[in-house]
């Protein structure tokens, strides 16, 4: 299925996406992407419909052709001080801003945003499997937050994220009741699913 090109009829259309969202450590990440008003690529879908080498492939399709694109990490003591859903706001606000064009119009990926420098915008149920310019994003978003978590899973090697990326897999949930958890790690999450196993911070 080929994704569309635009929502509305403004030129400088951004899309805006976010990764980690669900992740018990590290930063959540959001990418922000204006696409020429005539480009197209049928490789581009959602982020987690793709391999890790289809997404770098086009990630550099992206950033060579993109009008432009931002972005922005937010931490986990930052998200810890939000909550996930407010610091997922910020950190798409915050990717656009980095935008080197001002957007017109923004599309967000989900059901919520919030005002933006009072450019009009629509949120978008599953907007990265609809929409070239949030699916660019996701895949903005998801690659350079790989690259920061294989960065520290090299520190904390036990917990596995090199290859569950901070989600609460089995490994991961393990690691954390055996080790405790780390510097990385977002502690207003439930890291463990028995609230009776207390960990070592």
């Amino acid at each position: 299925m080929c994704l569309k090109t635009r929502y509305s009829q403004y030129d400088f259309e951004a899309g805006t996406d976010e990764a980690g969202r669900g992740c018990l450590a590290g930063p959540v990440t959001a990418a922000a992407v204006i696409l020429p008003r005539d480009y197209f690529n049928n490789q581009l879908n959602d982020s987690k419909k793709l391999s890790a080498k289809k997404r770098h492939v086009l990630r550099n399709e992206i950033e060579n052709n993109a009008i432009s694109f931002g972005v922005s990490f937010i931490d986990n003591y930052e998200i810890d001080l939000l909550n996930i859903a407010n610091a997922s706001i910020l950190c798409m606000q915050d990717a656009l801003d980095k935008l080197k064009v001002a957007p017109d119009f923004v599309i967000i990926d989900g059901n919520y945003f919030k005002p933006y420098r009072n450019i009009p915008y629509q949120t978008i149920v599953k907007g990265d499997a609809k929409f070239l310019s949030i699916a660019a994003a996701s895949i903005l978003a998801k690659t350079y937050r790989d690259e920061f978590m294989n960065q520290i899973a090299d520190k904390y090697p036990k917990y596995g994220w090199q290859k569950n990326m901070g989600y609460p897999t089995l490994q991961h949930r393990q690691a954390i009741r055996e080790f405790g958890a780390t510097e990385y790690h977002r502690k207003s999450f439930r890291l463990l699913p028995d609230p009776e196993l207390p960990l070592n911070w």
